[in-house]
This record gives C-alpha cells, structure tokens and sequence, in this order.
C-alpha cells in the first residue's frame, strides 16, 4: 500500500474524506485504473526478469561446455586435433562431395568412348604398313627333264644327299614333270635348301661332295643373313644393347611367317602401335616398346619342344636377364595369365590389331573351317552339352548346358575337361576362352476366364 501512497501524493490526490461524494468517486475510479496499470507493468516486468534470468543460465552452461572443449581440445595432439576437424570436414561435405563424384562420373562416361576410339586410332595410323601378306615359296620349276634326272641321282643318291644334308623333303608330282618342292617346318632349313638348290643349278655340278659343300657355305650365309636381320629389326624398333643371342633368334623372324604375315613386318607394326598407345596414356614407353619386340620371340626359340610360343619365349628371356615387367608383358600377350599392368594390356591390344587387320593374314579357308567344326564337335561330345558355337576363329567356345543334367557346381569342371581336350586335340593361335551358359526357364500357358 505504500506504492499506492505514494502514487497518490503524486497526483495530487488527497485522504481528506470532507470533499464532495461525486469527487471522491472519480478520484476512487481514477486510482483503481492506474492501480491495475501498476500492477501488470511489474507482472511484465518480473517476467522479463525471469526470461533474463533464464537466458543468462544457458549462456552460462554454453559458456561452461566451451570451455570444456577447449580444455580437450588443448590437451589433444596436433595430429589428433587434424583428424577430428577432418572428420567433421568430411560429415558435413559428404553429399558434396557424393554429388560431384556422379556428376564426374556421368561426364566421364560420355567422353571415355570418343577418347578411346580416337587413343586407338592414332596408334593405328602410327602403325601403317605397306606389306600386308607375306608367302614363302618351295616350289621350283626345272628347265628340262635332264635337271630332273641330275637332281636325283642315279639312283637317287643325289637327292639322298641333298635332303640329309638340309633336313627337308624334295617332293616331285608326276602331273607336274618339271617342278620340285621343298618341305619342311623349319623355314630357316627350307631357306637353305632353297638358296643351295639354286646356287646347284646354277653350278651345274650335281654330285654329293659339291651338294654337301654347297649346302654347308649356304649355311654359313644364311646365319649371316639372319644376324643382320634381326640388327636391322632391333634397331628399326628403337631397341639397344641387346644381348648377341637375342638379336640373332630375332633375325630367324625373316624367314617365319604366322599365316602368312612375316613376323618381322608383325613385331615392327606392333612396336608402332604400342609405343603410340604408351605415349597416349602416360604408361612405360621402354616396357611396351621391348615387350612388343619380343613377345613371339618363343615361335624362333629352337631349343626345346615342350611348351607354348610363350612359355618358350619367357623362359628364353629369362635366361638373358630381360627385366620382369617385360616378360611379363611376353607371358600375358595372349592372356594366358591375368594382366598385371598397363603395359601388358597394351602389349595384347596392339597384338590383336596388328594380326586382326583386314589382309594381315592368310589361312586356308578350308583348314579355317576343319578347325572350327572341330572344336564345336569336341565341346557337343560332352554329357549335357546342349550347343556349342566356336567364334573369334575358335579363339571363343560358347556353350549351352542342359540345367537338369548339369549343376551349377559342375559347371566349372565340365569348362576346364573342355578346355583340356580341346588343347590336346586342335591347334588354335593364342588362348581360348570358354564360356558355359546354364538357364533355367519356367514357361506357362493357359486360356483367361474371358475367353
């Protein structure tokens, strides 16, 4: 009541109470309005003193769990103060950073091809060549019947000579009186016999001593001619300081020919191909350039018969220190083991278009056909085998099982018993790949009820 008081003597209002009624009741009036004015500015009042209060406490307890973290956070080292700053980087740009992955990785999608097709042909048009097929001849045409008769012998010791002395054959057909034909295996010896043949007709004296001396010096010419060969080749391929036993089995590729495309010619187009590839990418120039050259090393290597083209060729290098990524790239041109690096990859591609280029090389179309009727009867013998297609000049076997008669556990089994006769029983150039498919449909026919 004291407040009330001492509003009044503010206002001037008196407690004299000998005034009129009526001024006493307005004065009453008057005070009551300004008593209730009174009292809601102290209730608004005491409830912004309360808000205050309660406002100053959080900011306290926020004050109080900063100081917290700054005590942690002092006595954290300067690595682990990285890590936690980085975790909590890495949280909050996470979709960021998810987003701008996809959107990168839809960019990268749509210009891979375009940039593939153009790495590849660029290396292509790098690795252009004049000569597309290459075909040795053993066939010669004879003058007359009397060089037939001086080639043979009398009786045939001649040609007796001549064929131990080379390690060929001299076929001659009686429909073709005039022409002689040398066979062999090995083109370096059908060389030989070739160049002595000539060099005999040309001498006129046909008779075993001149044979086996004529034979033995075209020996010794055509090693000649095989050094300076692979000279030529390692130094067309931009390869140095190669071992002298590796140049000369090199120099043996101008007298070997994989249908029909001289290995020379073949090793020279890759070499092209791979190093632009390699320069492309960014990978090894070195690697691919000596692994290019030397990857059918193993179809020269005279020395042992058991074994590959490639299994002959890594072994070989391996002997002369060839460093391991190289043979690497020898052992997997063919994809006989898994890839292991670029280079390898780059090896094996330029490989399939040098020898898959229109006009590279020549087969016997006939012989093309056996094969692959081949390979498709061996797969079909084989329980459970439904049909088998050969494809990619039999480098490719594709299957279909019957899914009653095989599981899918069996599967990998009957793939490889494939793939072990198949390699026993059919020459086919590089790896083959087989593919088994096992299906399973359920089809079910029946009429609606609207009908």
């Amino acid at each position: 009541m004291d407040l009330i008081h001492q509003m009044k003597h503010n206002f001037g209002i008196s407690d004299n109470k000998t005034g009129g009624q009526s001024s006493a009741t307005s004065s009453a009036t008057d005070l009551a309005k300004r008593e209730g004015i009174l009292e809601e500015r102290e209730r608004i009042l005491a409830e912004k003193i309360r808000n205050t209060e309660e406002s100053l406490a959080r900011s306290e307890k926020i004050r109080k769990d900063l100081v917290d973290k700054l005590e942690r956070v002092t006595r954290l080292s300067e690595d682990e103060a990285k890590k936690i700053l980085l975790e909590n980087l890495e949280k909050d740009l996470a979709g960021d950073i998810s987003k701008k992955i996809k959107q990168a990785d839809d960019t990268i999608k749509l210009q891979v091809d375009e940039k593939a097709k153009q790495i590849l042909a660029d290396a292509m048009y790098h690795g252009v060549t004049d000569v597309i097929s290459e075909f040795t001849t053993s066939t010669f045409t004879l003058e007359d019947e009397e060089m037939k008769g001086r080639i043979i012998g009398k009786e045939g010791r001649n040609i007796k000579t001549f064929e131990q002395s080379t390690g060929v054959d001299v076929l001659m057909d009686d429909e073709s009186p005039n022409t002689l034909t040398i066979s062999s295996f090995d083109p370096i010896r059908r060389e030989v016999a070739k160049v002595a043949l000539e060099k005999l007709i040309a001498d006129g004296r046909i008779q075993p001593q001149r044979i086996e001396e004529i034979v033995a010096k075209t020996k010794e010419d055509v090693e000649k001619i095989i050094y300076q060969a692979g000279e030529k080749l390692v130094f067309d391929a931009g390869v140095y300081n190669l071992p002298r036993e590796i140049i000369e089995v090199l120099g043996r590729f101008k007298y070997r020919f994989s249908f029909g495309q001289n290995l020379i010619q073949h090793s020279l187009e890759l070499v092209k191909i791979g190093v632009e590839l390699a320069r492309q990418i960014g990978a090894d120039v070195n690697i691919v350039r000596l692994g290019c050259l030397l990857h059918d090393i193993g179809k020269v290597v005279s020395e042992g018969d058991e074994g590959t083209h490639v299994e002959k060729g890594v072994a070989f290098c391996k002997k002369f220190g060839i460093p391991q990524a190289v043979i690497e790239c020898i052992a997997q041109h063919h994809e006989d083991e898994p890839f292991s690096s670029v280079e390898s990859i780059i090896v094996a591609t330029s490989d399939a278009i040098s020898g898959g280029r229109p006009g590279a090389r020549h087969e016997n179309v006939q012989d093309y056909f056996k094969r692959l009727e081949d390979i498709e009867k061996i797969a079909a013998s084989f329980d459970g085998v439904d049909k088998a297609f050969a494809v990619q000049a039999g480098r490719e076997v594709r299957i279909i099982v019957v899914p009653e008669k095989i599981s899918d556990e069996e599967l990998p089994k009957l793939v490889h018993d494939i793939g072990e006769q198949i390699q026993r029983e059919v020459m086919v150039p590089g790896a083959v790949k087989i593919t088994a498919v096992r299906e399973i449909r359920a089809t079910e026919s029946f009429l609606t009820s609207g009908y």
